[in-house]
């Protein structure tokens, strides 16, 4: 499928489905939905109160870009095409909580599922070794070797969390079969699929100065019972890149929404998040961001879309 550059022809007034952290889904048909990206954003599980000036329209466009990566690798995807600057289609299943409910060999439903692949040590991860959750021997490491931030890890790190509750939980591999009726021969094959995209995306991104750090994907079971990619990946919101020349000169410059989970780590706020679940207490309103960061986080994201697809940005009229 070519890049659609915003081309599908309306199929009159969307129904309105629901609304997630950061996109509102509607319904186009049976068989269709449209996604449309705000200008929120979000951290930590939390929904920030403000406004991301272009970020919706970079979302999307990456969405594209990488949708026609998966194309050219073969890998089956749900995404039909831009419908304009801010909204794709793709193509709609279940969404099912429990997809055991739907029988043995379930088909046509989104896997309740998160896919992480960290290639560096960075991010929670990073957290949680400090906090002594986790050790060397876990990472692939011989056991007592020395962890230090940013350090590549010495095989892909795959790990699952949930999709569809309220804040995202580590999975074991058990628990995460179980909660998604998928069977281990479809894990793996869906662990290999992630390899192979973050491969393609590695050697696109390398000349243009950008080490693909970590990622998340979602999958889906179509009706057919071909496991697919879904929702959108390798935007400044799933994934972590970081600048070439700065890591070789020991320095780790995030283009992805690190930049903005680092301002409320600095400011204390997520002490306090993680305090109040820790305690199952009510959670602390997350605090906005200052409108100098607001630019900065702004630019943060055209720069990102500029890196990731070798083109320039600039904003599209909506359609008519």
């Amino acid at each position: 499928m070519p890049k659609s550059n915003g081309s599908l022809p309306p199929a009159g007034p969307p129904k309105y489905l629901r609304r997630g952290k950061v996109k509102e889904v509607y319904e186009v048909s049976p068989t269709e939905l449209e996604f449309r990206f705000t200008n929120d954003i979000s951290v930590f599980d939390k929904h920030i109160p403000s406004e991301i000036p272009h970020k919706g329209e970079t979302l999307a466009r990456t969405a594209e870009h990488w949708f026609d990566l998966c194309r050219r690798l073969g890998v089956p995807h749900h995404f039909l095409g831009l419908s304009g600057p801010t909204s794709m289609r793709v193509r709609r299943v279940r969404v099912v909580p429990k997809p055991t409910s739907l029988g043995p060999h379930p088909k046509d439903y989104l896997v309740p599922l998160e896919m992480i692949v960290r290639y560096y040590l960075a991010g929670s991860m990073w957290d949680r070794v400090k906090s002594g959750h986790v050790d060397a021997a876990a990472l692939g490491f011989p056991s007592g070797t020395p962890l230090t931030y940013g350090m590549p890890l010495p095989e892909p790190h795959f790990e699952v969390t949930t999709k569809l509750e309220p804040v995202d939980r580590l999975l074991t591999t058990a628990e995460a079969l179980e909660l998604s009726a998928l069977d281990r021969k479809e894990l793996d094959a869906i662990r290999e699929t992630i390899l192979k995209i973050d491969a393609a995306m590695q050697r696109e991104v390398g000349p243009r100065g950008l080490i693909h750090v970590d990622g998340k994907k979602e999958f889906a079971v179509d009706a057919d019972g071909v496991l697919m990619v879904v929702d959108t990946f390798g935007t400044a919101d799933e994934d972590r890149f970081w600048d070439k020349d700065a890591y070789e000169r020991g320095r780790h410059v995030d283009f992805s929404k690190e930049f903005v989970r680092q301002h409320y780590r600095q400011s204390g706020y997520y002490d306090r998040l993680q305090a109040a679940r820790a305690a199952h207490a009510d959670e602390p309103p997350i605090p906005p961001l200052p409108p100098l960061l607001v630019d900065e986080v702004s630019r943060l994201y055209t720069t990102v879309f500029e890196r990731l697809t070798g083109e320039a940005f600039a904003p599209r009229a909506p359609t008519s």
